[in-house]
């Protein structure tokens, strides 16, 4: 069955002209239940205070969902929102997509590169905005001024691979795609969201968010340009941007091995988790380092839309029993979590488990902490062959761990458990397996163990998406580098970390603004990207004026998290796991302390201006103006 509708042009809502140059102007509203959509004029001033991607996602979700609504609930808006500078020339933009959490409860924003948030854009809208529930399985096109409701049960049930297939078969190649597996069918609670070319709205179990909406894809096509502020002005910035690229040796590295190239300096220091983050350096580094990648399973470079880095590798494994396979290439977070946490080394197989988790729609930094979890669980005796449905769990053993990904992703006996994550699994489990359980926040621990960096422990602590490595990442500064106030480059002190990170945040909130890719941040300096948003929007901030839109970004989605139930007491602390002994690395022997944990929260809260519960104090709202920014602008209904 299909159901079609059209509603008004983009002339017709805003008045002819978009509210800023370099944005559309509106949103798109789109309700599953009631099978409507309408757009919505975006306030000029939204644009000035929160530019777009991050800021204006947290504004439309701090509006439209009713507080303490349950992240599963239809009310739940899944919200794609796009930059000032997607779809331009601008080099290396992602997209965002933002809900609330169902694996945290918290703000959720998770950025996807590809060329799904450009063709967002080319419709003629700054967020596509979805709620409700579908009373069927529903899959969603959009084409410019036309919003079609589409039967998806011949979809329901197939993998992500399958699924974008069988869309772009039946539309044609030009339209973009969205769409889920079925771990995200079965509401895992670390379930992804893939953008076409599988690219992935990874983190938090936005995934889950679309099944329980009923939703399996959303494909898009548009046709209508951007237009900038200053041509001129904006070209000239593209090519120092593109130069700036060019230029930087950590972005060539990047576009050489990926995000493979930072594996040999986080295995130096001992921040590379092995065999669920007990120790912190691999065995046999050469067998999984870039080199490594590059001589056994990349056969060619790609890129995603409008960037030069062309990280995406093309691989296939030539030998062993996964041989035939044509895979993505394996990140450095999934080398990781799926290899070093689960002491995977052979890289044919971690690569045969990413792609296993890509097409049934996993997170595979949730999934190896999970099965790492897991497997330490099993080897304590807390499960055992009854528990696990006969499957013998043992670090390096790929047969087991391959199994128990399945059944999380259907909800197969332990597998229902574990598809919580790892604070939930650990509190139904009991028995001191909270000691071992490697999360923060409820967001299982990256690739970046925080022993050797009392910075990023510290990020983790106070990511306003959980403990995540990309909303500050101080250890690029602890390890020998300097920030705009100087030195800070021994990771093991706690001076002036609450400062540093707090200072990081605000950067990258604003830069998420814009929805860069951190990857075009390791080269495209800030002046540059002021630069681009000045000729693309007519908008001209200085760093000091940047940085402010950051904070204000920042201290807005703290106090969406207060709202919905997010407490410092309950929610900031770190594992037992990271008070033990760093094992190994240039961090050998360094370790966290409660009391080093009260003295670095206590820091962040004073450089924040917030009280001693992680609340903005209010002399801190007045001067951001949150007051006025937490009026509501987007009706519920």
């Amino acid at each position: 069955m299909r159901d079609g509708m059209s509603y008004k042009g983009i002339a017709d809502c805003n008045g002819g002209e978009p509210a800023m140059k370099g944005n559309m102007g509106q949103i798109l509203r789109i309700d599953l239940g009631l099978k409507t959509a309408r757009q919505e004029p975006i306030p000029k001033d939204l644009y000035s205070s929160l530019i777009g991607g991050k800021g204006l996602g947290i504004k439309i979700l701090m509006d439209l969902l009713p507080p303490g609504t349950d992240a599963l609930d239809p009310a739940n808006p899944l919200i794609f929102v796009t930059g000032p500078l997607t779809g331009t020339l601008a080099p290396s933009m992602r997209g965002c997509l933002v809900a609330k959490a169902p694996l945290t409860g918290m703000f959720d924003d998770s950025y996807f590169g590809g060329h799904l948030n450009q063709e967002i854009k080319y419709t003629g809208h700054d967020a596509v905005v979805i709620t409700g529930k579908a009373p069927l399985p529903t899959y969603l096109i959009i084409t410019d001024d036309k919003v079609e409701f589409r039967e998806a049960a011949g979809l329901w049930g197939r993998d992500t691979y399958e699924t974008c297939d069988a869309i772009k078969a039946e539309l044609g190649e030009s339209y973009r795609v969205a769409c889920i597996g079925p771990a995200g069918e079965n509401l895992v609670k670390f379930a992804l969201v893939d953008c076409e070319p599988h690219r992935h709205a990874g983190r938090g179990g936005l995934g889950a968010v679309f099944g329980a909406k009923n939703l399996k894809a959303v494909a898009v096509k548009g046709t209508n340009g951007v237009v900038v502020e200053d041509p001129a002005g904006f070209l000239a910035a593209v090519d120092k941007a593109n130069a700036e690229l060019m230029a930087s040796t950590a972005t060539q590295d990047l576009a050489e091995y990926s995000s493979v190239s930072l594996f040999p300096f986080a295995n130096e220091f001992g921040f590379f988790p092995v065999r669920n983050f007990s120790d912190g350096t691999a065995a046999k580094p050469e067998a999984i380092d870039g080199k490594a990648h590059t001589a056994r399973l990349w056969m060619r470079h790609w890129a995603c839309a409008g960037c030069p880095i062309h990280c995406g590798k093309m691989s296939y494994i030539r030998r062993g029993p996964y041989a035939g396979t044509i895979c993505d290439n394996v990140e450095y977070e999934t080398v990781g979590l799926i290899g070093g946490n689960l002491d995977i080394s052979s890289l044919e197989t971690m690569s045969f488990i990413n792609q296993t988790c890509d097409k049934l729609g996993l997170d595979t930094i949730s999934t190896g902490g999970v099965v790492g979890f897991a497997i330490e669980a099993f080897i304590k005796g807390i499960l055992d062959r009854d528990t696990t449905g006969g499957i013998k769990l043992s670090f390096g053993e790929p047969k087991g761990i391959i199994q128990l990904i399945r059944k999380i992703a259907f909800r197969e006996g332990i597998g229902d458990i574990l598809a919580d994550g790892v604070a939930a699994a650990a509190a139904k489990l009991g028995r001191d397996t909270e000691e071992f359980a490697c999360q923060i926040q409820g967001l299982e621990t990256p690739a970046w163990g925080p022993r050797g960096s009392a910075g990023m422990g510290l990020a983790y602590l106070t990511g306003d998406r959980g403990g995540c490595h990309q909303r500050a990442f101080p250890i690029g500064f602890e390890t020998g580098g300097s920030w705009p106030k100087g030195e800070m480059a021994d990771g093991r002190r706690t001076e002036g970390k609450g400062e540093l990170v707090a200072w990081e945040q605000n950067l990258l909130a604003a830069l998420y603004s814009l929805t860069i890719c951190e990857f075009g941040r390791s080269g495209i300096s800030t002046e540059t990207y002021l630069e681009l948003l000045a000729a693309a929007t007519g908008l001209s901030l200085d760093e000091r004026g940047f940085l402010l839109v950051g904070e204000r970004i920042w201290n807005l989605i703290r106090l969406f998290n207060l709202r919905e139930g997010w407490s410092q007491e309950k929610s900031a602390r770190l594992p037992a796991r990271f008070k033990d002994p760093l094992p190994s690395g240039l961090m050998k022997g360094h370790k966290f302390t409660d009391e080093e944990v009260v003295e670095l929260i206590g820091q962040y809260n004073i450089a924040r201006g917030w009280d001693k519960t992680g609340r903005p104090e209010q002399a801190t709202m007045e001067y951001l103006g949150l007051q006025e920014l937490q009026k509501p602008v987007f009706p519920r209904e």
